[in-house]
């Protein structure tokens, strides 16, 4: 074990496990309200016909430890001797010295009950424990009573390395940041409306007014924290932030700066970090645009394969969604343009230093909410997220913000986050809905009174629905379908 002692390193194991000696996970550590991915991890955690290891992959400050710890909570009330769980984070300095097969070993020899044929083992930020994929595969493979929980910030090098040596042997669920409805329930919003348990989104396809507005109503009074959410609350911790610049500092340095000045260094062996973060500062300012690899390249004084292997390497560290252009109806695709948006607009804002002026500031708000609105229905759909993307007809101009590519059709949305939001029959959302593929299609508004079913214009009805509503829809459905 080197020059560190396991004496040493137990001392710390002790340290991260108060559960050992207390029975319970201490309060500060867990939270009350569970989010959509702790019941989607939870679900194949306990699913013991079919056994996974659990990883969670997203970006800095989403909530993947807390997660973690709800889940220790979840085992000791249902009977898990406290002893028979391990959490470890790689983020300690002294833990990067030992291997995970000599951390288990070590936790198996001095404080796993003697006989006991299950344990649980959560990894925190596994990405920095050498040969982790590997120590997972024979612990998966050589102790069939062992249940694992790790998390990770670099999504496409836990996909690479589970594709390696983790293919049938481990999940992985994307933890995003807050949804709006997910944020009213950690901010304690008093007297928001809960649709009935068995609404899925699909509903939403085939109301008609009358239901609709049964559903929007009823939700009028979240509109105010709606715009709260929009500035700072995609992140759990600073959900209850009173201090908008104090929460964005902690944004720029706990998040934007670690990731790409040290995870991304030390993940991806990244060493120009200025010319990283000038692409990353001009996504920031054009979240939601088409981007061509060629102006930024020019702009910023690098090469185009440069700028194309850096984006990839922002959407590995959770830092932004891609969105592709999609062919419709044998139209010729705009080549690597892509649609960037930030993971969470509240990081364009911190970046920006950005404040409560941004909410007077209509083409910001309109660009704001639609990297909301692509955030939610990735995550929403995020086993579909290549199958996500926009339209654009090059040659008249035409341009649909998000289509969705179902096996059973395609969703269109489009944001019109304005004060009048009038759907136009030259419109590409008319254009797409005539289409046999459409099944559904969207028109996101700004008023809270500015919904509304449009027939007679497509094949397909379009529902006009004012954002903090689908906002907040789009995520309980999540929750419950993930629940």
């Amino acid at each position: 074990m080197g020059f560190i002692p396991e004496e040493q390193m137990l001392k710390v194991l002790l340290g991260l496990n108060p559960w050992w000696g207390t029975g319970a996970t201490p309060r500060e550590l867990t939270k009350p309200v569970r989010r959509a991915a702790f019941h989607e991890a939870r679900r194949f955690l306990y699913h013991a016909p079919i056994r996974r290891a659990v990883v969670l992959s997203g970006a800095r400050r989403v909530g993947k430890t807390t997660i973690m710890y709800q889940m220790i909570e979840d085992l000791l009330a249902d009977g898990v001797p406290p002893k028979s769980i391990l959490y470890v984070t790689f983020d300690h300095p002294l833990l990067k010295f030992f291997n995970i097969g000599q951390i288990v070993d070590s936790f198996r020899h001095n404080i796993a009950p003697q006989g006991e044929n299950e344990s649980y083992l959560l990894f925190d930020e596994i990405q920095y424990a050498s040969e982790w994929n590997n120590w997972l595969k024979v612990l998966y493979d050589h102790s069939p009573g062992v249940h694992i929980m790790a998390t990770g910030s670099a999504s496409p090098i836990l996909a690479a390395k589970s594709s390696e040596s983790g293919v049938g042997r481990w999940t992985m669920v994307h933890v995003p940041t807050l949804s709006f409805y997910e944020y009213t329930q950690i901010a304690g919003v008093k007297g928001a409306h809960v649709p009935p348990a068995e609404f899925r989104l699909n509903d939403l396809w085939e109301v008609d007014a009358r239901s609709l507005a049964g559903l929007v109503r009823p939700l009028y009074g979240l509109e105010e924290h709606f715009h709260r959410y929009l500035l700072i609350g995609g992140f759990p911790e600073l959900a209850l932030a009173d201090d908008t610049a104090i929460a964005q500092r902690i944004l720029r340095e706990d998040v934007v700066d670690k990731v790409l000045k040290r995870d991304m260094t030390a993940v991806f062996g990244i060493r120009s970090v200025a010319e990283l973060e000038k692409i990353f500062l001009y996504l920031c300012l054009h979240s939601g645009s088409i981007i061509a690899y060629d102006a930024i390249a020019k702009a910023i004084g690098i090469s185009r394969p440069t700028v194309a292997n850096f984006v990839e390497l922002l959407r590995a560290a959770n830092l932004i969604y891609v969105s592709n252009p999609f062919e419709v109806g044998g139209k010729k695709l705009l080549k690597s343009r892509p649609k960037i948006y930030l993971t969470d607009a509240a990081l364009r804002n911190a970046v920006l230093m950005m404040g409560e002026d941004l909410l007077a500031d209509p083409d910001e708000m309109g660009m704001v909410v639609e990297t909301t609105v692509f955030k939610h229905l990735a995550s929403y759909y995020s086993s579909l997220v290549p199958k996500i993307g926009y339209y654009r007809d090059s040659k008249s101009g035409k341009e649909l913000d998000i289509v969705v590519s179902l096996p059973s059709g395609r969703l269109l949305v489009e944001v019109k986050y304005r004060d009048t939001a009038r759907v136009n029959e030259h419109e590409a959302i008319v254009t797409l809905s005539n289409d046999e593929e459409a099944t559904g299609s969207v028109v996101v508004t700004k008023r809270f009174d500015d919904y509304g079913v449009v027939r007679g214009v497509s094949r397909v009805p379009i529902i006009k629905i004012p954002a903090f509503a689908f906002l907040y829809l789009v995520g309980f459905a999540e929750r419950w379908n993930a629940g």
